[in-house]
């Protein structure tokens, strides 16, 4: 009679020397950011629709374009590039203008709406810090819609000077009086810094939205204007004065006056001697501006900490 076998099932000599399986960080802020995208389709929908109606306007315009180009030879050469990059510089404006509106619109709503709709009990169930949230947030109107309005309104330039040149070469006028009055490189270089100068410029009104939009139940708009309406009715009753009008001007226009030289603000901005790096990071207004943008992104991350579902 064989006694019974107390032996287990043979394991492999190396089972205690494997090594457990590395896990990949889950990188919250950057999942956090693709939620934001992925919940608000219209931070990329509206610079495109922006692009398509202005490419459609450009299109008709390119009828009277041969013309046009004829013509340059009667103007001086001021005028003549004036000319030529007037529609470029306006394509860049209005798509680089629709991001900043759609930042400050999105701030507004950003907090409130998962208070509002309550699916921040489901966000809040998840391993991702209220900083982290909050700081995603920030970052669509200070990074990202810069960054993706830059690259529309870049796009939107190289299929206009496409189109331009196949009219051109159809109507048979030479397009080299086309490309060498567009100084297209430069115009990038200095679109990319503008970009840089506003996102860093209007990070205080982003902050301050983002905060108002944590703290306030409903009518956030409201709420965000009101302070600002108040101060600017007292100073003018009490001492007749427009110093509060001109400090809100001041911030609104700021980013023009001195990021920019003076001639910059009586037409398109295209050559690297019309900006100012150097004296718009000597400004006070923008290290006090980002100060204030931070000081409100930590109470916005404090009382999205404390507030709850609306």
């Amino acid at each position: 009679m064989n006694p019974p076998s107390n032996a287990g099932p043979e394991l492999p000599v190396d089972s205690q020397n494997i090594s457990p399986a590395v896990l990949s960080p889950t990188r919250p802020i950057y999942w956090s950011v693709r939620r934001e995208l992925w919940e608000n389709r219209s931070l990329y929908i509206a610079p495109l629709m922006v692009a398509a109606v202005f490419l459609f306007g450009f299109l008709i315009s390119t009828f009277r374009l041969p013309n046009k180009m004829r013509g340059l030879a009667e103007l001086d050469a001021a005028k003549q590039q004036l000319t030529v990059v007037m529609p470029y510089s306006m394509a860049a404006s209005m798509i680089l203008f629709t991001g900043i509106v759609v930042g400050l619109i999105y701030c507004l709503d950003a907090l409130n709406s998962e208070r509002r709709d309550r699916s921040i009990l489901f966000w809040k169930s998840l391993p991702v810090s209220d900083r982290t949230t909050v700081l995603a947030k920030a970052s669509i109107p200070v990074a990202f819609l810069p960054l993706y309005c830059m690259a529309v309104a870049l796009a939107t330039q190289l299929i206009m000077l496409m189109l331009s040149t196949a009219v051109l070469v159809v109507n048979g006028v030479n397009p080299a009086t086309l490309w060498t009055r567009l100084p297209l490189f430069q115009m990038t270089l200095v679109m990319i810094y503008g970009v840089t100068v506003h996102a860093l410029w209007y990070a205080p009104i982003y902050g301050w939205l983002l905060l108002v939009s944590a703290w306030a139940r409903r009518a956030t708009f409201l709420w965000a204007a009101l302070p600002f309406v108040t101060v600017l009715i007292i100073e003018r009753m009490a001492s007749g004065t427009t110093y509060f009008a001109a400090f809100l001007k001041y911030r609104l226009m700021g980013a023009m006056t001195e990021g920019f030289a003076v001639d910059a603000l009586k037409g398109p901005v295209t050559r690297l001697a019309q900006i100012t790096p150097l004296n718009f990071l000597t400004t006070p207004g923008l290290w006090v501006g980002l100060a204030f943008a931070a000081a409100c992104l930590a109470v916005a991350v404090r009382l999205r900490r404390n507030r709850e579902p609306i």
